[in-house]
Protein backbone atom coordinates (compact mmCIF):
# COMPACT_ATOMS: atom_id res chain seq x y z
CA UNK A 1 0.00 0.00 0.00
CA UNK A 2 1.41 3.45 -0.86
CA UNK A 3 2.34 5.60 2.12
CA UNK A 4 0.44 8.63 0.88
CA UNK A 5 -2.98 7.02 1.35
CA UNK A 6 -4.75 6.43 4.65
CA UNK A 7 -7.57 4.48 3.06
CA UNK A 8 -6.57 1.64 0.72
CA UNK A 9 -9.74 1.80 -1.36
CA UNK A 10 -10.39 5.53 -1.44
CA UNK A 11 -7.51 7.96 -1.86
CA UNK A 12 -7.79 11.43 -0.33
CA UNK A 13 -9.01 14.13 -2.62
CA UNK A 14 -8.10 17.74 -2.29
CA UNK A 15 -11.05 19.77 -1.07
CA UNK A 16 -12.12 22.57 -3.34
CA UNK A 17 -12.42 24.94 -0.39
CA UNK A 18 -9.91 27.36 1.08
CA UNK A 19 -7.94 25.82 3.95
CA UNK A 20 -9.01 28.59 6.35
CA UNK A 21 -12.66 27.66 5.75
CA UNK A 22 -12.06 24.01 6.60
CA UNK A 23 -10.07 25.00 9.69
CA UNK A 24 -12.83 27.36 10.82
CA UNK A 25 -15.47 24.69 10.25
CA UNK A 26 -13.47 22.10 12.20
CA UNK A 27 -12.83 24.55 15.04
CA UNK A 28 -16.54 25.34 15.22
CA UNK A 29 -17.39 21.63 15.37
CA UNK A 30 -14.76 21.03 18.05
CA UNK A 31 -16.07 23.97 20.05
CA UNK A 32 -19.63 22.63 19.80
CA UNK A 33 -18.42 19.22 21.04
CA UNK A 34 -16.76 20.79 24.08
CA UNK A 35 -19.82 22.91 24.88
CA UNK A 36 -22.12 19.84 24.60
CA UNK A 37 -19.87 18.00 27.05
CA UNK A 38 -20.58 20.48 29.87
CA UNK A 39 -22.92 18.90 32.38
CA UNK A 40 -23.89 22.08 34.26
CA UNK A 41 -23.53 25.73 33.29
CA UNK A 42 -24.19 28.09 36.20
CA UNK A 43 -24.68 31.85 35.73
CA UNK A 44 -26.16 32.53 39.18
CA UNK A 45 -22.99 33.36 41.14
CA UNK A 46 -20.23 35.94 41.49
CA UNK A 47 -17.13 34.47 39.89
CA UNK A 48 -13.81 36.29 40.14
CA UNK A 49 -12.10 36.80 36.77
CA UNK A 50 -15.34 36.08 34.85
CA UNK A 51 -15.46 32.29 34.84
CA UNK A 52 -14.36 29.21 36.75
CA UNK A 53 -15.21 25.60 37.44
CA UNK A 54 -16.21 23.33 40.28
CA UNK A 55 -13.66 21.19 42.07
CA UNK A 56 -15.06 18.06 40.41
CA UNK A 57 -15.14 19.78 37.00
CA UNK A 58 -18.81 19.02 36.42
CA UNK A 59 -19.95 22.64 36.61
CA UNK A 60 -18.69 25.62 34.66
CA UNK A 61 -19.42 28.93 36.36
CA UNK A 62 -19.79 32.18 34.44
CA UNK A 63 -20.28 35.35 36.46
CA UNK A 64 -23.91 36.39 36.77
CA UNK A 65 -23.09 39.91 35.51
CA UNK A 66 -21.33 38.77 32.34
CA UNK A 67 -23.55 39.26 29.26
CA UNK A 68 -24.16 36.03 27.35
CA UNK A 69 -23.42 37.78 24.04
CA UNK A 70 -22.10 40.93 22.41
CA UNK A 71 -22.72 42.67 19.10
CA UNK A 72 -20.02 42.24 16.49
CA UNK A 73 -20.33 43.08 12.83
CA UNK A 74 -24.10 43.33 13.07
CA UNK A 75 -24.55 39.92 14.70
CA UNK A 76 -24.91 38.63 18.24
CA UNK A 77 -21.89 36.58 19.31
CA UNK A 78 -22.41 34.07 22.12
CA UNK A 79 -19.52 34.57 24.55
CA UNK A 80 -20.43 31.63 26.78
CA UNK A 81 -19.10 29.07 24.32
CA UNK A 82 -15.62 30.63 24.30
CA UNK A 83 -15.52 30.93 28.09
CA UNK A 84 -16.64 27.31 28.38
CA UNK A 85 -13.87 26.22 26.02
CA UNK A 86 -11.29 28.13 28.06
CA UNK A 87 -12.45 26.69 31.39
CA UNK A 88 -12.75 23.12 30.11
CA UNK A 89 -9.29 23.15 28.53
CA UNK A 90 -7.75 24.72 31.63
CA UNK A 91 -9.38 22.28 34.08
CA UNK A 92 -8.49 19.27 31.94
CA UNK A 93 -4.83 20.29 31.65
CA UNK A 94 -4.58 20.82 35.41
CA UNK A 95 -6.39 17.62 36.43
CA UNK A 96 -5.31 15.21 33.70
CA UNK A 97 -1.79 16.38 32.92
CA UNK A 98 -0.88 17.95 36.24
CA UNK A 99 0.02 21.30 34.71
CA UNK A 100 0.45 24.34 36.91
CA UNK A 101 -2.46 26.77 36.63
CA UNK A 102 -0.47 29.50 34.87
CA UNK A 103 0.66 27.10 32.13
CA UNK A 104 -2.83 25.63 31.70
CA UNK A 105 -4.29 29.14 31.57
CA UNK A 106 -1.91 30.17 28.77
CA UNK A 107 -2.83 27.14 26.67
CA UNK A 108 -6.55 27.63 27.36
CA UNK A 109 -6.28 31.27 26.32
CA UNK A 110 -4.66 30.23 23.02
CA UNK A 111 -7.48 27.74 22.38
CA UNK A 112 -10.06 30.43 23.16
CA UNK A 113 -8.25 32.84 20.85
CA UNK A 114 -8.17 30.31 18.00
CA UNK A 115 -11.90 29.62 18.38
CA UNK A 116 -12.76 33.33 18.42
CA UNK A 117 -10.68 33.99 15.31
CA UNK A 118 -12.13 30.95 13.53
CA UNK A 119 -15.57 32.50 14.04
CA UNK A 120 -14.42 35.58 12.13
CA UNK A 121 -14.10 37.76 15.23
CA UNK A 122 -11.01 39.85 15.81
CA UNK A 123 -9.37 38.80 19.06
CA UNK A 124 -8.67 42.41 19.98
CA UNK A 125 -12.38 43.29 19.79
CA UNK A 126 -13.46 40.21 21.74
CA UNK A 127 -10.80 40.72 24.39
CA UNK A 128 -11.65 44.41 24.77
CA UNK A 129 -15.29 43.47 25.42
CA UNK A 130 -14.33 40.79 27.95
CA UNK A 131 -11.83 42.96 29.80
CA UNK A 132 -14.53 45.54 30.53
CA UNK A 133 -16.34 42.92 32.58
CA UNK A 134 -13.25 41.39 34.18
CA UNK A 135 -12.36 44.75 35.71
CA UNK A 136 -15.86 45.55 36.87
CA UNK A 137 -16.53 42.09 38.25
CA UNK A 138 -13.10 41.89 39.89
CA UNK A 139 -13.80 45.09 41.81
CA UNK A 140 -17.22 44.20 43.19
CA UNK A 141 -17.92 42.67 46.56
CA UNK A 142 -18.27 38.94 46.25
CA UNK A 143 -21.62 38.06 47.71
CA UNK A 144 -22.67 34.86 45.92
CA UNK A 145 -19.70 32.53 45.55
CA UNK A 146 -20.37 28.83 44.90
CA UNK A 147 -19.06 26.59 47.67
CA UNK A 148 -17.56 24.09 45.20
CA UNK A 149 -15.67 26.68 43.11
CA UNK A 150 -12.17 25.33 42.46
CA UNK A 151 -9.83 27.73 44.29
CA UNK A 152 -6.65 26.43 42.64
CA UNK A 153 -6.47 29.27 40.09
CA UNK A 154 -6.74 31.90 42.82
CA UNK A 155 -4.28 30.09 45.07
CA UNK A 156 -1.80 29.67 42.23
CA UNK A 157 -2.14 33.38 41.49
CA UNK A 158 -1.33 33.96 45.18
CA UNK A 159 -4.61 35.80 45.52
CA UNK A 160 -5.04 35.09 49.22
CA UNK A 161 -7.12 38.24 49.63
CA UNK A 162 -9.65 36.93 47.12
CA UNK A 163 -9.87 33.53 48.86
CA UNK A 164 -10.45 35.32 52.18
CA UNK A 165 -13.23 37.43 50.65
CA UNK A 166 -14.93 34.32 49.24
CA UNK A 167 -14.76 32.65 52.66
CA UNK A 168 -16.12 35.83 54.28
CA UNK A 169 -19.12 35.69 51.92
CA UNK A 170 -19.88 32.18 53.09
CA UNK A 171 -19.29 33.17 56.74
CA UNK A 172 -21.91 35.93 56.36
CA UNK A 173 -24.37 33.23 55.42
CA UNK A 174 -24.44 34.18 51.75
CA UNK A 175 -23.62 30.72 50.49
CA UNK A 176 -25.95 28.46 48.52
CA UNK A 177 -28.40 26.34 50.52
CA UNK A 178 -26.88 23.22 52.01
CA UNK A 179 -23.34 24.62 52.12
CA UNK A 180 -21.81 24.36 55.58
CA UNK A 181 -19.33 27.05 56.51
CA UNK A 182 -17.04 24.58 58.30
CA UNK A 183 -16.70 22.32 55.25
CA UNK A 184 -15.69 25.27 53.09
CA UNK A 185 -13.22 26.54 55.71
CA UNK A 186 -11.62 23.10 55.95
CA UNK A 187 -11.36 22.79 52.18
CA UNK A 188 -9.85 26.27 51.86
CA UNK A 189 -7.37 25.54 54.64
CA UNK A 190 -6.27 22.35 52.85
CA UNK A 191 -5.89 24.26 49.58
CA UNK A 192 -3.87 27.05 51.17
CA UNK A 193 -1.43 24.55 52.72
CA UNK A 194 -0.48 23.11 49.32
Amino acid sequence: MPLDYCHPNTPHRKLKLPEWFVSSLMMDRALDAVVRRVKNLDRKHDIPYLAGYSVDGKTIYIDRHMPASFRYGGRAVNTDRYLILHEEVEKTLIDQLGLHYLHAHQIATRAEQAAVRAAGIRWRDYDRFMQKYVKRIGDERLTKVPADLDLKPYRDEHDDDLVKRMLASIARGQAPKGVKKEHVKQAAARLQKR
